[in-house]
């Protein structure tokens, strides 16, 4: 077919957008300029969080006091079946605040995690009608459940002040969160990708976490209960990025557990933070101009 002479000379949509420096809507930006932006909502990303929270207790009678009452009666369930019932709390000097800690600093990843698989997906009504980086939604489902964890890490001093007494080391806790929430962060941002393409991710998310929480010793004393094992083994256990933040938690706040400490926590710590924020900003960016589509 041949092109009509009025066309021949007329440029292409393409050539004309690119003449007047306009971009597609969705398309994705470059890395350095996708920082920026998402620096310019950080607003955004506070406000988000905040609307979550008020949202999530909004029916409630008992209103914000159950961002209290949830991780104190979480607590008191796994002390009764673990503390109790199992005997977990043998040979563990002030157990309660042993497990409590655990509690408050894995829940802390698990529900970044089950939380911002979702953020994408439920949030598809918001994608189509605004521009805005889409990194900014597992952003701020991270903050939403640092600000729980504020809260929680409150009742675990006073417990911890009242059992034990306060110490210096207890400044240790800010960096260890601090990357704690790097790690979060990266982790939620891979399985917001995953969860916008994949549905059955959000499925498999709670079995993937429970197991995750067996292993991290929440319950038990990793060391301890290897104790009569290689050391190369719980040096392969001590990898598990949930439990090097865990014991890092104990050990600066609790002078009981210093004899139950893993191996290099510090540098497990830091490199699953820097692997985890770095590799998850990557992945999610790189599909950018996905999300929302269909």
């Amino acid at each position: 077919m041949s092109t009509s002479p009025e066309l021949a000379g007329t440029p292409s949509p393409a050539e004309l957008a690119e003449k007047y420096g306009l971009s597609k809507s969705s398309g994705r930006p470059e890395l350095s300029d996708y920082l920026k932006e998402l620096w310019g909502r950080r607003q955004f990303i506070v406000s988000y969080a905040r609307a979550r929270v008020y949202a999530a207790y909004a029916g409630a009678r008992l209103g914000a006091l159950w961002q209290v009452l949830t991780p104190l009666l979480n607590a008191a369930v796994y002390y009764l079946v673990f503390g109790l019932m199992l005997n977990a709390a043998r040979n563990i000097e002030n157990y309660t605040a042993f497990l409590i800690s655990g509690i408050f600093v894995f829940t802390f990843t698990q529900r970044s995690v089950m939380e911002g698989t979702r953020s994408i997906s439920a949030n598809m009504s918001l994608i189509r009608t605004l521009h805005f980086p889409r990194a900014t939604l597992p952003f701020a489902y991270v903050m939403n459940e640092l600000s729980q964890l504020g809260i929680s890490m409150g009742i675990l001093a006073i417990l911890v002040a009242v059992t034990e007494g306060v110490s210096w080391s207890w400044l240790l806790v800010f960096p260890a969160l601090l990357l704690q929430t790097m790690f979060n962060i990266g982790l939620t941002l891979v399985c917001a990708r995953l969860g916008a393409f994949y549905g059955d991710i959000a499925q498999v998310m709670p079995f993937v976490l429970r197991t995750w929480l067996y292993v991290s010793g929440v319950f038990f004393s990793i060391p301890a209960a290897l104790a009569d094992k290689p050391g190369w083994i719980t040096q392969l256990i001590a990898l598990n990025p949930a439990a090097a933040y865990i014991d890092i938690v104990r050990r600066a706040m609790l002078s009981s557990h210093d004899t139950h400490e893993l191996p290099n926590a510090w540098w497990i710590a830091v490199a699953w933070a820097l692997i985890a924020l770095i590799g998850g900003f990557v992945y999610f960016w790189r599909a950018e101009d996905r999300y929302g589509r269909g």
